[in-house]
């Protein structure tokens, strides 16, 4: 879920793969010469710590094996020549075009892959506050684009209530039998 640029200025000594996180501490950016220059985050709250789910974890285990120099400076992804990662070398080298055709969603986006990243994180029933976190976000605002009403999260506000309500009612019988 993080942007482009938080993703190509990735180091091998960004991923703590004992505790699962992955620390935003730079991003690049391709300046109108075509140069790849690393700076700070997007925004103030861009640098973080964000927790990889388990079930990512073996996969940037094994791309850190198979495919990262082993000093800590190494960058995790890079173009062809070893260099800063471009969004148009990217394109090119997985096939990108071809890819999201295969698998029926022509049209995407890398950025589309933070969009859904971060919709699933705010399915979870997340705090906005926990969102924004893991976003990177300093504005609220920015946290709810990733936020959409479906009724899945409608089913599970109601059963937590349903829980709640049952729980008073319960401790309502109990203070009656006892008092």
């Amino acid at each position: 879920s993080l942007r482009w640029g938080e993703v190509t200025a990735l180091r091998r000594c960004d991923i703590d793969t004992a505790a699962g996180t992955v620390s935003i501490r730079r991003q690049h950016v391709e300046l109108d010469t075509g140069r790849v220059v690393a700076g700070p985050p997007k925004s103030r709250a861009g640098m973080r710590t964000v927790v990889i789910p388990a079930a990512v974890l073996p996969a940037v285990c094994a791309h850190l094996d198979g495919c990262v120099g082993s000093d800590p400076d190494s960058l995790i992804f890079t173009g062809s020549r070893g260099g800063a990662l471009r969004r148009s070398n990217f394109r090119r080298a997985v096939k990108w075009y071809q890819a999201v055709a295969a698998i029926g969603v022509p049209g995407l986006h890398f950025h589309d892959l933070r969009r859904t990243g971060n919709s699933l994180a705010a399915a979870t029933g997340a705090s906005l506050r926990d969102l924004m976190d893991r976003m990177g976000h300093d504005s609220a605002r920015a946290a709810l684009i990733y936020q959409h009403k479906t009724a899945a999260a409608g089913r599970v506000i109601a059963d937590a209530l349903s829980v709640q309500m049952e729980a008073l009612e319960r401790r309502r019988d109990d203070d009656s039998a006892t008092g």
